[in-house]
């Protein structure tokens, strides 16, 4: 994909039927696109976070991480279904073109969430814009919470103030029916 302005589409969500917490992005960058994985760039700080969080190895095989993330009750997906952008940055996303994914099918189908986090601010903007508002009312009452993006450009935080914020956030939904 190059730099100049085109139609980007997001994938399917990582989730199963029993997941609680519900993780999402704004739009994958033109490295995810390109391998079809969320957070493929190597200096994203997702994978590494998880590793951190729930032993999860960023060696792995894609597929494997995947997995053992539905294990621990997450679902990662991502705001959007489809948008324009040239290149990567969320600040580059052209709001006339945005298409939100179908949050009350997904919510349907996946009624055990509780929390909804969003990586970085475009993340919840979007979320709160467009999907907010549509939302079938028993769905409005999910908690939701934004957290320090992961993207490498947010390289202002260091990744274990990262990893922190996104542990004491996580763990506080993960804590709280127990």
């Amino acid at each position: 994909m190059s730099e100049k302005q085109s139609r980007c589409y997001s994938f399917a969500p990582i989730a199963k039927p029993s997941a609680e917490i519900l993780i999402l992005g704004s739009m994958p960058g033109l490295e995810s696109l390109r391998q079809q994985q969320y957070y493929a760039h190597p200096r994203n700080a997702f994978w590494p976070i998880m590793q951190g969080m729930f032993a999860i190895e960023t060696t792995l095989p894609y597929q494997q991480r995947c997995e053992q993330l539905t294990q621990h009750y997450i679902a990662v997906w991502d705001v959007l279904k489809a948008c324009e952008r040239p290149g990567s940055l969320d600040s580059n996303i052209a709001p006339d073109s945005i298409e939100a994914n179908d949050f009350n099918t997904f919510f349907q189908q996946h009624q055990k969430i509780q929390a909804v986090f969003f990586n970085g601010a475009k993340a919840e903007q979007i979320y709160m814009k467009y999907v907010q508002q549509i939302l079938d009312t028993s769905w409005q009452k999910i908690q939701t919470s934004r957290l320090p993006s992961t993207s490498p450009a947010n390289a202002a935080m260091p990744l274990e103030k990262k990893q922190a914020i996104w542990q004491e956030q996580l763990s506080s939904v993960k804590n709280s029916d127990q």
